[in-house]
């Protein structure tokens, strides 16, 4: 019925071009506004289409987690409930973009924080919210996961099993963005990275096919989907192996700034020292919120097993004066809701990688100081600033070839143990948005440049931390780039994501 529906409007759309001396695309444009939800509204997914003015449709835009993202709005959404539905909805809007093109986003947490990355301006959003399923396979020891699902659900649905996998930090980021650009865990100095502990994707291609990728089918897909982002298709399910977990000890804690060269020096010979403690994770952050007006170091401490103030954190313990601290025996799930973030302020990334090197985190830190001084005195309202080190050390991707490789890189650098920054930025009032993303690149791109002239800079970008200014694909060097621009070409041949998704780092763009 759709084929025939689409083929009526087809019929008297071109004539009426001939007529006017149009184009098919003006005529479309002219008779039909919103034509690509019009086409879906023809379709068997018209029972799944929201649009503007309905509460429904209003209450899901405004679920973003930056404010940027909530300030789109798109001529409809799309929100299927099964992966034959992701396909259906693929096919027809290619089919449709004969006569007028397309555009739709792809949108599973929504957590990433520029304009355009999961949400669109006069398109489509296919919204994956109800592809949110957990199921644990005993038999396999895998867990399946739909996209739409946040890693609350995961951790949530594992704990009470005694098993747990690879996941986010946060409990509200999503399944599907986090892993697809690679994905960083408490779990991973000892199991990698959470693209590595896919087993098995399943992939709607630009033709509507599904198809599986695995170290077995389709390998060269399965490999850059890991780190690749939404170069190659709508991922639909992950398969993720699990492991045994009896619970965790960890928490924040909080100490005053003047401690931050202990905190340098503590966190080098804790990432120096990751093999021994493959359990252990930390990250230290200097924080600054206005509602509180005092510059903080926030630190957070997470061991992947149910033991009271491991020995790992020793030369974290020995700095006098903490604050605060929620430090305890703690499941994932409780630790992942301290990192929870809000939905009512626009937010920045960006990321950057240097050297485990004392020298470029103090002046990253004095860096820091300059820049946040400068925000003190010109931004109003409620704002925040965090800058994260975390270790990026050789046993986050040391098995990765083992489990069918990825695509970012780190073989290049050998046993080199990192350091990956990151400005987390947080602000309320567009007029505001030129100063507070001007200071994030202001932070790296001087962290950078001081780096550089010291020999201590690295070239990866992290993607998942990227602001859209970046080229995180770029940085995971030329022959994994050539990989991604090959299966682009094999699985998209036509390149419905590099030109009717916008959102997402595309590999079509790098040079």
């Amino acid at each position: 019925m759709f084929k025939h529906n689409l083929a009526l409007l087809v019929a008297a759309l071109v004539p009426f071009a001939k007529a006017q001396n149009e184009t098919a695309e003006a005529a479309v444009s002219f008779l039909f506004p919103d034509y690509c939800c019009t086409v879906l509204s023809l379709s068997p997914l018209r029972e799944r289409l929201l649009f503007p003015g309905q509460s429904a449709f209003e209450s899901r835009v405004h679920s973003y987690f930056d404010i940027k993202q909530q300030s789109l709005t798109p001529n409809c959404l799309v929100q299927p409930r099964d992966t034959k539905e992701v396909a259906l909805t693929v096919k027809i809007l290619t089919t449709a973009s004969i006569l007028k093109p397309c555009k739709f986003a792809i949108r599973s947490g929504g957590h990433t924080p520029y304009a355009g990355a999961s949400n669109i301006e006069d398109g489509v959003t296919v919204d994956l919210q109800y592809l949110s399923a957990v199921q644990y396979d005993a038999k396999n020891n895998l867990v399946k996961v739909g996209p739409g699902a946040r890693w609350n659900d995961v951790f949530t649905t594992l704990e009470p099993l005694g098993v747990i996998t690879t996941g986010g930090r946060s409990s509200t980021v999503g399944v599907g963005g986090l892993t697809l650009g690679g994905g960083i865990s408490y779990f991973s100095p000892e199991h990698g990275l959470i693209c590595d502990n896919v087993l098995e994707f399943e992939v709607v291609l630009a033709d509507g096919r599904i198809v599986t990728a695995s170290k077995t089918q389709n390998p060269d897909l399965f490999t850059v989907l890991k780190g690749g982002n939404n170069n190659f298709g709508i991922v639909t399910n992950f398969k993720f192996g699990t492991f045994k977990y009896d619970g965790m000890w960890g928490g924040l804690v909080a100490y005053p700034e003047s401690t931050i060269q202990d905190q340098f020096k503590a966190l080098i010979n804790f990432s120096n020292n990751i093999d021994k403690n493959l359990k252990a994770a930390a990250i230290v952050m200097p924080v600054y919120q206005s509602a509180v007006g005092s510059n903080l170091i926030l630190n957070t401490y997470d061991y992947a097993e149910p033991v009271p103030r491991p020995a790992a954190y020793n030369e974290f313990f020995a700095i006098p004066g903490n604050v605060s601290d929620t430090t305890g025996l703690r499941n994932m799930s409780s630790l992942a809701v301290e990192l929870k973030g809000a939905t009512t302020h626009s937010v920045y990334f960006g990321t950057l990688t240097f050297a485990n090197d004392l020298r470029v985190m103090t002046e990253a830190h004095n860096i820091f100081k300059d820049v946040l001084a400068n925000l003190k005195a010109k931004a109003t309202g409620d704002w925040g600033i965090y800058v994260l080190y975390q270790p990026l050390p050789p046993a986050y991707t040391r098995n990765s070839a083992a489990k069918g490789g990825n695509v970012l890189g780190f073989e290049r650098f050998k046993d080199q143990v990192l350091c990956l920054y990151q400005p987390y930025i947080s602000w309320q009032g567009a007029q505001q948005d030129a100063l507070f993303q001007g200071a994030g690149a202001d932070l790296i791109n001087r962290i950078r440049a001081y780096a550089e002239s010291i020999g201590a800079d690295n070239p990866y970008l992290y993607l998942d931390y990227a602001d859209k200014t970046q080229d995180p694909l770029k940085s995971y060097g030329p022959e994994n780039v050539q990989k991604m621009k090959a299966a682009a070409k094999k699985y998209d041949p036509h390149g419905v994501f590099q030109n009717l998704v916008p959102g997402g780092f595309k590999i079509s763009k790098v040079q």
